[in-house]
C-alpha cells in the first residue's frame, strides 16, 4: 500500500474516532450524572466518573414522580404510533409510487405542502377538537392523527419508487396474488430497510414528544416521560439528581432501539445512492 494513502487512512480513522468520542461523551455525561447527589451535580470541576448517589436519586425520582406508569404510557404510545405510521405511509407510498390515477400529482404536491404548515399553528383547533371527541387523557390524540403524516408518506414513496421494480409487481399479479397478499408477501418485506428509517424516526420522535402530551395529558399518571420528568425541574422542586437519573432512563430505549436497527437504518438511507 501506498505510504501516503496509509497514512491518509489512520489519520481518517483517528478522526473518525475522536468524532465519535466528541459525539458520544454528553451521552456518558448524563449516566455519570444520574450518579451524583443535586448538591453534587453543578460542582466545579464537574465530575467525569460515576458517583455513590444512585440510590439516593432512585429514591427520590420514583417518589417524586409516578416514573413507571409514564414509561409504561411513553412506551405504548411511541409503539402503537410507530407500527401505524409504517402501516399507513407504507400502503400510502405503495399507491402513490405504482399505482396510476387521477389527480395522482395534485393529491401528492398537497400531502407534500402540508409539511410546510407550522404545528403550532393548530394546537387550539386540535385542542378543541380532541374536547369534543373526549380524547382528552387519552393516547388516541397522540396516535390517531399521525398515523399517515406527510413526512412518512414521502419516504415511503420515494423508497419504493426505486426498491420496487415494476416488474416484480407484475410476475406477482399473473401467479395470482391480490393486491393485498402482495402487500404482506412483497412490499413489506423488500420496504424492510425503508420502513426501519422511518420507524426509529417515528418512535424517537414521539418518544421525545412534549408539547403535546404537556396539553393533552395533563394528569400526571396519564402523561409521558418528559412531561413529568419536567416537575422534578421547577421553583418548587429542583432535584437535579433524580431529573438526571431519569434522562438516563429515558435515553436507554432509544439507545438499544438503535444498536438494534443501526445496520437497516444505514441501508435504508444508503438504498439508491449507488447504481448499477
Amino acid at each position: 500500500m501506498n505510504p501516503f494513502k496509509k497514512l491518509s487512512t489512520y489519520a481518517t480513522t483517528f478522526l473518525l474516532g475522536l468524532l465519535a468520542l466528541v459525539f458520544a461523551f454528553p451521552f456518558y455525561y448524563v449516566f455519570v450524572l444520574a450518579t451524583w447527589r443535586s448538591q453534587e451535580v453543578l460542582a466545579f470541576p464537574p465530575h467525569l466518573w460515576f458517583g455513590t448517589g444512585l440510590l439516593e436519586n432512585w429514591t427520590s425520582l420514583f417518589g417524586r414522580v409516578p416514573f413507571a406508569t409514564n414509561f409504561l404510557n411513553s412506551l405504548g404510545i411511541a409503539t402503537l404510533s410507530t407500527v401505524s405510521v409504517l402501516f399507513f405511509c407504507t400502503l400510502a407510498g405503495f399507491a402513490f409510487s405504482k399505482y396510476q390515477f387521477k389527480l395522482k400529482k395534485t393529491l401528492f404536491f398537497f400531502v407534500i405542502a402540508t409539511m410546510a404548515i407550522p404545528g403550532f399553528l393548530n394546537i387550539i383547533p386540535f385542542y378543541k377538537m380532541m374536547v369534543v371527541f373526549g380524547w382528552i387523557n387519552t393516547w388516541l390524540p397522540l396516535i390517531v392523527p399521525g398515523m399517515a403524516g406527510a413526512f412518512g408518506i414521502f419516504l415511503m414513496t420515494q423508497f419504493l419508487e426505486n426498491a420496487l421494480p415494476f416488474e416484480l409487481l407484475e410476475a406477482a399479479r399473473i401467479d395470482g396474488v391480490g393486491e393485498f397478499s402482495m402487500l404482506w408477501r412483497v412490499v413489506f418485506p423488500l420496504a424492510r430497510a425503508g420502513m426501519a428509517v422511518l420507524g426509529v424516526v417515528t418512535f424517537v420522535g414521539s418518544w421525545n414528544n412534549f408539547t403535546g402530551p404537556l396539553i393533552l395529558l395533563p394528569d400526571l399518571d396519564a402523561t409521558t416521560l418528559p412531561v413529568a420528568l419536567s416537575v422534578l425541574n421547577s421553583r418548587v422542586d429542583n432535584n437535579m439528581g433524580a431529573l438526571f437519573l431519569g434522562n438516563a432512563l429515558t435515553l436507554l430505549p432509544l439507545l438499544v432501539i438503535f444498536m438494534l436497527f443501526s445496520r437497516q437504518i444505514i441501508s435504508g438511507l444508503t438504498a439508491g445512492a449507488v447504481k448499477g
